[in-house]
């Protein structure tokens, strides 16, 4: 009998070493090593392609003829968004999320209604789960295929046979090689299966979407490589406590990585969000202190989001700062800011920052409107309804420009806002047409001038 082969593998970077290391030389994470059983020995057998490629041989980069991806564009316009115009031919789609946020919902739902021949391979569900689901969704698409598998060879044997427009792989952590004796869901496993689809994915043109799970650390569970390997990496989040879920890109070659998708849960499926803006603004029968609109973007898309804070006096002696759905680290910022900059005594309050529908934004135009916020919390008196605000601040003080201020002062517009707060450092305002009164500013001083006298 041969002998086993035994390898240690790095979980961050999935890095191979023939001993075990405390330190991994690649990433230098420590005690990241874990050991696992590659083969029993002999030569590994090629799943697909078995035949040689052809010698590579360098060309001058001006005489390379340039190509266009085909693209399939689906009945999804989030999915379509975040993808960057559709789903090109041949790519590799990794999409992670946590447990029961909808990953699979969604994926399903696309193969139901898209009008492509689909293969939905199922590791983790059995056949009349997935048929209870669908039902629930609804079938409009004929030629949606669903097998339960979870060996690579059978899988890609089939393939062999008769292959689909578009491939789902649910998840890529139940899936096991031959060639690999560690057990499914290991480092080893996730590496050789990816692999093996990647090369039936770029030797066949057919688009494959993996499903992935995600560690306690909320990263993709697996080595760092595999989303190295994969074309797009899409991450699937929210809150469990809200129904709006929202698709982020982390990575695509063929595309922005900066675009989301938004979606509503509900017992029929996942609904596309269109317009966010008009959910994600409460509507509230009286004005109330702490509560301003901010207009951010993500990618190319603009989103008025609901700011609130709330400032009050430190009972417990050490001041409390809490955020959700903001940096806090970049609240502190703030804070300290209007403490240097303005003379607010900040220091001895408790101050909570909430974005209102359990958005998670980045975007440094949400300073202006969080600011405000803080103000009008501070002094209990309440910002006007119609304004709405976009602008970064500064260290010293100062409101500095931000991004596409054209696509947030019309979608402000097209929501019915009547006035609108910006840097005066932003090239083209007074140029613009608006109904809008847009308000320049220079400093935070400004903005508390205009706002409370």
């Amino acid at each position: 009998m041969a002998k086993a082969i035994v390898k240690y593998f790095c979980k961050e970077c999935g890095h191979v070493a023939n001993k075990w290391l405390g330190k991994c030389p690649s990433c230098e994470a420590w005690n990241s090593f874990t050991e696992e059983v590659v083969n029993k020995g002999g030569t590994e057998k090629k799943l697909w392609g078995k035949n040689p490629q052809h010698r590579a041989e360098p060309k001058k980069i001006k005489e390379i003829i340039e190509g266009h991806e085909t693209r399939l564009v689906l009945p999804d316009n989030e999915l379509n968004r975040v993808l960057g115009s559709g789903l090109v031919t041949g790519s590799i789609t990794l999409i992670g999320g946590e447990p029961g946020i909808g990953k699979s919902t969604l994926l399903l739902q696309l193969a139901l209604n898209v009008q492509k021949k689909v293969l939905y391979i199922s590791g983790e569900e059995s056949e009349s789960q997935l048929k209870m689901r669908a039902e629930r969704i609804g079938i409009h698409n004929d030629n949606c295929f669903v097998m339960c598998e979870t060996s690579l060879s059978n899988l890609l044997s089939y393939l062999q046979q008769d292959q689909p427009e578009i491939l789902i792989i649910d998840s890529v952590q139940t899936l096991s090689s031959e060639n690999i004796d560690s057990p499914p869901g290991s480092i080893s496993q996730i590496k050789e299966c990816t692999a093996e689809l990647l090369r039936f994915a770029k030797a066949t043109n057919v688009p494959v979407f993996l499903i992935g799970h995600i560690n306690k650390d909320g990263n993709i569970a697996g080595p760092k490589v595999l989303e190295h390997m994969v074309d797009t990496v899409l991450q699937f989040e929210g809150d469990r406590h809200y129904n709006y879920r929202i698709l982020r890109t982390l990575k695509n070659r063929f595309g922005s990585a900066s675009e989301i998708g938004i979606y509503e849960m509900r017992g029929s499926g996942l609904r596309e969000i269109e317009n966010p803006s008009e959910i994600l603004i409460s509507e509230r029968e009286e004005n109330l202190s702490g509560i301003t609109i901010s207009c951010a973007v993500e990618g190319i898309r603009p989103i008025l989001l609901e700011t609130q804070a709330l400032v009050s006096s430190a009972v417990y002696g050490t001041p409390q700062r809490t955020s959700n759905g903001f940096d806090l680290r970049r609240l502190s910022m703030l804070l300290a800011v209007l403490e240097k900059r303005c003379g607010f005594q900040l220091g001895a309050k408790d101050v909570f920052v909430n974005i209102a529908g359990g958005m998670k934004m980045e975007d440094p135009g949400l300073d202006l409107g969080i600011i405000a916020a803080i103000l009008s919390s501070y002094e209990n008196l309440p910002v006007s309804p119609d304004i709405a605000f976009a602008g970064e601040v500064g260290l010293s003080g100062e409101v500095r420009a931000v991004s596409r201020i054209e696509q947030r002062v019309s979608e402000a517009e097209k929501l019915g806002f009547k006035e609108i707060m910006v840097s005066k450092y932003n090239k083209g305002i007074e140029e613009m047409k608006t109904k809008m009164k847009i308000i320049t500013i220079g400093k935070i001083e400004e903005a508390f001038e205009y706002l409370f006298g």
